[in-house]
């Protein structure tokens, strides 16, 4: 069982299931409980933690951060994901408006704060969070070089872009972007639908896949959409003798020959290691259809 992908090619290593750390505010780990969770992660073969500066209203990573302090080793053992660009409007930031920001001043100074919040001097994989309307790729390329020439940053990706939108960006790139985050799950097939994943795949480059579970719609039997994938992947599970449809659904996402990367979001070390386990499935064309079949809600041609 392979569990770390070379991402895009690049050389940046990381596991093939990653752990999201998006609710890490909500799970009430105390300190050592979060080391022992992460330990037992990192003993599962996912060793690569995907943040953002805004999770949980900018505390998640700083949570995070408590357990390298404490326990410097753990860093050479893990890799960072992080994002930043997001200008959240809430009580604790009183702006006029949300917006985004990917200013070369702003994304270097996000990135000094989370690298303050992980007590770490370099973040493994940094992306820009959403697609700015008003953002200057050769503001963002610079930021980029300037980050990755201290080593602050090691590589480089974007979440939620469309295809003209990374390509707008990659134009000022060197060098390459190596991922693009974006949702994808059996209950959300818009990035087959738009060709995106034809655009990555063409390009090499593995996405990484957040709510692969839908945020639980896969499982609401009463929206009927969600009732037809879960008869399918209840078919399909039989096959693989599994009650666990979590792992049929990452084994949908990881049998795709684009590469796809699994985001899991639980803090329940259960959950993760049925993620883990859909890496000892290999679907067949027929298998892949059942699940592909259902979502569309119609045969294929």
């Amino acid at each position: 069982m392979e569990m770390t992908i070379d991402v895009s090619k690049s050389g940046l290593k990381f596991s093939c299931i990653v752990q999201g750390m998006m609710r890490l505010n909500q799970w009430n780990f105390r300190k050592k409980e979060l080391e022992e969770f992460v330990q037992k992660c990192i003993d599962l073969g996912v060793t690569t933690f995907d943040h953002a500066d805004i999770y949980g209203n900018h505390t998640c990573e700083a949570i995070f951060g408590t357990i390298l302090k404490d326990n410097p080793s753990l860093r050479n053992k893990i890799q960072i994901v992080t994002k930043c660009g997001i200008m959240l409007k809430n009580e604790k930031f009183p702006r006029r408006v949300q917006h985004y920001n990917t200013r070369k001043e702003h994304i270097l100074e996000a990135v000094d704060q989370s690298l303050k919040n992980f007590n770490t001097d370099y973040i493994d994989l940094l992306l820009i969070h959403r697609p700015d309307p008003f953002m200057n790729p050769e503001e963002i390329a610079e930021a980029f070089y300037q980050l990755n020439k201290a080593g602050k940053v090691l590589y480089f990706g974007v979440s939620n872009f469309t295809i003209q939108q990374f390509k707008t960006l990659q134009s000022k790139m060197n060098p390459n972007l190596v991922t693009n985050q974006i949702e994808i799950s059996p209950y959300n097939l818009e990035h087959f639908q738009n060709d995106n994943i034809y655009f990555l795949m063409e390009k090499n480059i593995n996405p990484m896949a957040w709510s692969p579970l839908a945020g639980g719609k896969l499982f609401n039997i009463n929206d009927e959409k969600g009732k037809r994938i879960t008869n399918a992947l209840k078919e399909v599970a039989k096959d693989f003798n599994t009650e666990s449809l979590d792992t049929i659904v990452y084994a949908w996402l990881l049998n795709h020959p684009v590469g796809i990367i699994p985001i899991s979001g639980s803090g329940k070390i259960e959950r993760l290691k049925n993620a883990v386990d859909a890496l000892e499935i290999k679907m067949d064309p027929e298998q892949w259809y059942i699940i592909y079949e259902a979502a569309l809600g119609r045969r294929v041609p």
